[in-house]
């Protein structure tokens, strides 16, 4: 059997560099992040550092970062592609010039940017922040709101910014069911609407949030879902191209599955 060649696994979501936020600590952390994420089959991944209040972190800091894990994972012979990027918090993302956001985009294309979904409330300002990125030729990708208690009581409210032109990235952990029940309920009520189009690990350290997809993949139970979050999208975004068309939810046993993870 001939092996399928196409889009490779990319993790647009990670907290690789050391010292810059709540993440790797040091180059020894990084590069462990790395290698697992290789033994997973994982090709590349975006270093997306905070960039808020608590972390002001600039491009040039990320930028800087990026160099050195590369040179690491290189010595090492650790065969992962890092990329460039940020996770902007929400209302952050109006302090930062056009130019230095620019440098932040996600996996290193200018087209997208990722936009970090706050883990309390609904954020009022959300829609204007969109609008004025889609403006500006970019398209927000908001992390992880399935974290956030509102968008669990109400996943559909989160169709608002979808339709606005942002896209939506799950964490592997909440579909697995490490993050919480509640978080793996709205992921699945997510994708069951059409709003969630990757999931990424957002992996902080070597034992947070374990680096990997293969957990979330075997939960899916569908490959082609599982293909379209995990290597089509990703795939799509760092090329700066239009996403491919969602496959429709596998049949059967998998759509069963999904109808009863979803219940309450």
């Amino acid at each position: 059997m001939r092996r399928r060649t196409g889009p490779a696994v990319i993790d647009l979501h990670s907290h690789i560099l050391p010292g810059l936020d709540d993440g790797a600590r040091t180059l020894e952390e990084s590069v462990a992040i790395a290698r697992t994420a290789a033994s997973e089959g994982i090709r590349a991944i975006a270093a997306t550092p905070h960039v808020r209040d608590d972390f002001p972190t600039t491009a040039a800091a990320m930028e800087r970062g990026v160099a050195a894990v590369r040179a690491a994972l290189a010595a090492e012979s650790v065969s992962v592609q890092l990329l460039t990027g940020g996770e902007i918090a929400h209302d952050y993302v109006g302090r930062i010039a056009a130019d230095e956001l620019r440098r932040f985009g996600l996996g290193g294309t200018e087209e997208y940017l990722l936009v970090e979904f706050p883990y309390r409330d609904w954020p009022l300002g959300l829609p204007d922040t969109i609008f004025r990125l889609r403006t500006a030729g970019m398209t927000p990708v908001i992390a992880h709101p399935e974290r956030n208690p509102d968008v669990q009581d109400a996943p559909e409210k989160l169709r608002e910014l979808v339709d606005l032109g942002a896209l939506v990235q799950l964490t592997a952990a909440s579909i697995d069911g490490r993050g919480g029940s509640r978080a793996q309920r709205a992921s699945f009520s997510l994708l069951r609407a059409g709003l969630a189009h990757l999931v990424s690990t957002d992996a902080h350290a070597p034992d947070v949030r374990a680096v990997g997809f293969a957990a979330a993949r075997a939960t899916l139970r569908d490959e082609d879902l599982g293909r379209w979050l995990m290597e089509d999208v990703p795939s799509a975004i760092v090329a700066g191209s239009p996403l491919p068309p969602r496959p429709e939810l596998a049949p059967g046993r998998a759509r069963r599955w999904l109808r009863r993870r979803t219940r309450g």
